[in-house]
Order: C-alpha cells, then sequence, then structure tokens
C-alpha cells in the first residue's frame, strides 16, 4: 500500500472552509485501489493554515489511475482560481501553496 499526502498551505483561517471541500467525494472514493482519505488540520501555526490531504491506496498504479481519470480532472478543474461566492462574486484566493509526497507503508496496526 502507498499513502500520498498533498501538504496545502492557505491563509490563515481558512483551512477549515478548504477541508469542507473535501466532504464531497467527487468521485476518489468509486476509483479502482481507493483505500481511503483523511483531511487533517494542522494545529499551532501563525503565519498560515496547513491541510494534509493524505489519501491510501493498494499501490502506485491505483494512486495513478485516479490522477489520470476524467473524474480527477474535473475534481482539479477549478484549482487555484477564484470561486463564485453567495452572491455570484469571485471570493479571494486562499491557496499559498501545496506539496505533494508518496510514502510506501511498511507497517499498519488497526483495533479491533
Amino acid at each position: 500500500m502507498i499513502v500520498v499526502t498533498n501538504t496545502i498551505k492557505v491563509k490563515t483561517g481558512h483551512g477549515e472552509t478548504v477541508a469542507k471541500r473535501f466532504e464531497n467525494s467527487k468521485g476518489i472514493d468509486q476509483s479502482p485501489g481507493f483505500v481511503r482519505m483523511e483531511v487533517l488540520l494542522t494545529e499551532g501555526l501563525q503565519e498560515y493554515d496547513q491541510l494534509k490531504v493524505s489519501t491510501t491506496w493498494i499501490n502506485k498504479a491505483a494512486f495513478e489511475g485516479w490522477v489520470n481519470s476524467d473524474s480527477f480532472r474535473q475534481a482539479h478543474a477549478h484549482r487555484g482560481n477564484k470561486q463564485p461566492g453567495a452572491d455570484g462574486q469571485p471570493t479571494e484566493c486562499v491557496m499559498l501553496g501545496s506539496q505533494l509526497t508518496t510514502h510506501r507503508v511498511l507497517v499498519a496496526r488497526q483495533t479491533g
């Protein structure tokens, strides 16, 4: 298994709002080889908010299949763009940057 983590920096005070965007799966949970997703908010930072979006896959090929899918392209079509707010006007872009890392799972334990 692998875990792919996208570390996202956003303007202070916007972490939880950005995290809500991940509540709608946008097809990732239907992607072959997908195991789970967690969205984590780093505590104690003052300069910016930081989210870690970690997805677990049965192997790297499964993750690459998601990245190359139409669902992925649709889910990321507006990334970095100003989204319309409730009043239809563009909202402020709060994204400051992101970094993707891939990890092989060497040891895993669960309760039960």
